[in-house]
């Protein structure tokens, strides 16, 4: 798949940090072509949380030579060049890219041959600009700091391979990566957060705390909670369900497969078809299929060889061709169709809306190999999933309600900086990646900027990521070390309650189609726990806890493991996940054991907690909180559960 080109306009709206990355990227070529003079670039952006730069070049580059081009580069920034703009005609451009001078220092005999392409391929009306910074000389649109010398602190990360726009049938080329920062300090701030980061990282955390496993003889993608995993999955069901039983859903439950006809329905198939896991293909059955069975047994009793009318054996032919065909099923790979099944299956009233139908629905995509990422991409997930249908004038105050219900669970747990993005349609891909439905597409996108402006939440618009059948919203979170996730998931539907022809009678016994939401606001199991291990670094409040309490003796005195068991009977017999250590090892063997395993509280007893029907509580990552009666501590576990503290 190719990338697709950035336009003027989105170009002018770069960050101050995106231009220091932009043109740190140009230093970086420059510092390239001082050591290896015959470089071919192709292009360098700024990208997330940094730039890189393609490059073709026989020599391969390597973290080795790291040292040595970020010292040609500080020579560079030293030198405080001015980023200097100079607009060209196409006839110009294409003379200095055919003289090889072109994201060169020089002219060379080599043309500049991925700036002569990327040329051919900028629209007729557009102006054409370069960029120069001492000798060197880009084709580029801009923007750039205004000298080198404000690059300020960068740094190179690593080499990777990369097909010349995206394309596998493009040549390799060699894409080098580097940050950039305006200080020092926020350099080794961002390095410090990475580190942090690798501590963190979900698939580290899940394998030391027991969570979740891959097996190979399972499938690639395909996670497996652990019961300490299950716990957490669990735990997030029970929220969502209380949250949604108060705002009045109705929980359903639907099959993992269907037939190949429901996303036909749908609209899924064929845009969806790539994300799909191949059909199975099974021997037609049903009630339609024995209605045909039967009547093709009275044709060939009919027929019996002859065409004397050739209308029934025309029938008798097709009938023929249809029985022996198989019937396709499909791995679910989403909950919407089987909701909009179970909306058309009871007549409904404008009574009945806002009907919310909500489901914690096992669905399976199959992701690319490559793009698959511990729990963050998955090809089996539990999708936080519910469909709300309402009338046009319902949509703002349900729309609305949803985001609310984001907020809630933010609040919950600790996430304070967020962002929805609103995703629109682009007018020229109706049909193709859109349905083709422009005035409904203007009054969705209309419906709901005005929700998200009337609500005050803090949004950006992008064009061309709606989903096929109406805009939609994706929510970015931040964990508490700053990395980026998205999570949850708002979307508009006008195409699919036409596709299944949903209605309902309104005040005049006049048949309306309804406004579909498709929301999720947990998104799926899988992600959203893999973001919670990383958020909290495995140190997960006590409500949400895979062990909540471990007893701990000290001794194994028979009259004090009679003691433990008995607060091990009075915790579980209120729910609470409690374990008691046995072992005749010493007590800090235990206490360590608790805390590599981020046991949230420990109740630890001794003879004289015993004594004084108490036990002395230690927190993981606060240490020892004292001795308190047992009554005291175990109400206070279970208060703090009840509310779901932080």
């Amino acid at each position: 798949m190719s990338e697709e080109r950035k336009t003027l306009e989105q170009r002018a709206t770069m960050t101050d940090i995106e231009r220091v990355r932009h043109s740190a990227s140009h230093v970086l070529a420059t510092a390239i072509l001082k050591l290896w003079p015959e470089a071919q670039f192709a292009a360098g952006p700024p990208v997330e949380n940094g730039f890189y730069y393609d490059v073709d070049l026989p020599h391969r580059i390597s973290p080795d030579d790291f040292e040595k081009i970020e010292s040609e580069m500080k020579k560079e920034i030293k030198a405080n060049h001015p980023f200097e703009r100079m607009e060209v005609s196409r006839d110009e451009a294409l003379a200095l890219g055919k003289k090889g001078r072109l994201a060169a220092l020089t002219e060379r005999p080599e043309p500049s041959k991925f700036k002569l392409d990327i040329i051919e391929n900028i629209p007729p009306d557009e102006k054409i600009s370069l960029y120069r910074s001492g000798g060197f000389i880009d084709l580029c649109a801009g923007p750039h700091v205004m000298r080198t010398g404000n690059v300020g602190a960068f740094k190179l990360t690593n080499v990777a391979s990369a097909y010349y726009k995206g394309d596998e049938k493009n040549p390799q080329l060699q894409r080098i990566y580097g940050t950039a920062f305006k200080t020092r300090k926020e350099l080794d701030d961002y390095f410090a957060m990475l580190e942090e980061a690798k501590k963190r990282d979900h698939r580290k955390l899940g394998k030391e705390l027991e969570l979740f496993v891959f097996d190979d003889d399972v499938g690639p993608g395909l996670p497996m909670f652990l019961p300490r995993g299950a716990v957490i999955a669990d735990e997030l069901e029970k929220l969502a369900k209380e949250t949604e039983f108060a705002a009045d859903y109705q929980r359903v439950r639907t099959p993992h497969i269907a037939r190949e006809s429901l996303y036909k329905k749908s609209g899924h198939l064929p845009y969806y078809a790539e994300s799909m896991f191949p059909p199975m293909r099974l021997k037609r059955e049903g009630r339609e299929f024995e209605r045909k069975q039967q009547r093709f047994a009275e044709l060939d009793a009919i027929v019996d060889g002859n065409r004397e009318s050739p209308e029934q054996y025309r029938e008798f032919k097709q009938l023929q061709h249809e029985l022996l065909e198989s019937d396709n099923y499909y791995l679910k790979a989403m909950n919407c169709p089987h909701h909009h099944k179970l909306f058309a299956a009871i007549p409904r009233s404008y009574r009945d809306l806002p009907l919310r139908l909500a489901e914690y629905g096992t669905d399976y995509r199959y992701e690319k190999s490559g793009e698959l990422f511990g729990l963050m991409r998955v090809r089996s997930l539990q999708m936080n999933d519910a469909h709300i249908y309402c009338t046009p004038e319902q949509f703002e105050a349900e729309f609305n309600a949803v985001n609310e219900m984001y907020l809630k669970y933010f609040k919950l747990f600790g996430i304070d900086k967020y962002l929805m993005r609103f995703s629109t349609h682009d007018p020229s891909k109706l049909g193709q990646k859109f349905v083709d439905e422009p005035e409904l597409w203007k009054q969705t996108e209309e419906m709901t900027r005005r929700v998200l402006k009337d609500s005050g939440i803090d949004y950006v618009e992008v064009p061309n990521e709606a989903a096929f059948y109406g805009p939609k919203i994706d929510v970015q979170v931040w964990s508490v070390i700053g990395r980026e996730f998205s999570i949850a998931t708002n979307q508009v539907d006008f195409a699919q309650p036409r596709r299944f022809d949903l209605r309902y009678k309104d005040r005049d016994n006049i048949d309306k189609i309804p406004i579909c939401i498709h929301r999720a606001p947990l998104g799926t199991h899988e992600r959203f726990i893999g973001f919670l291990i990383e958020h909290y670094a495995g140190n997960f409040p006590l409500w949400l806890s895979p062990e909540q309490v471990r007893i701990l003796t000290i001794g194994d005195d028979p009259k004090l493991i009679d003691y433990a068991r008995s607060i091990l009977k009075e915790l579980r017999v209120q729910q609470v996940r409690a374990e008691l250590d046995e072992s005749t090892d010493k007590i800090n063997g235990k206490v360590q054991r608790a805390e590599q395993m981020k046991v949230h509280t420990m109740f630890v007893i001794g003879k004289r907690d015993m004594e004084a029907d108490g036990v002395s509580v230690r927190v993981h990552g606060k240490g020892n909180l004292g001795a308190k009666p047992r009554g005291e501590a175990i109400a206070e576990i279970l208060q703090s559960i009840r509310e779901r503290r932080a």
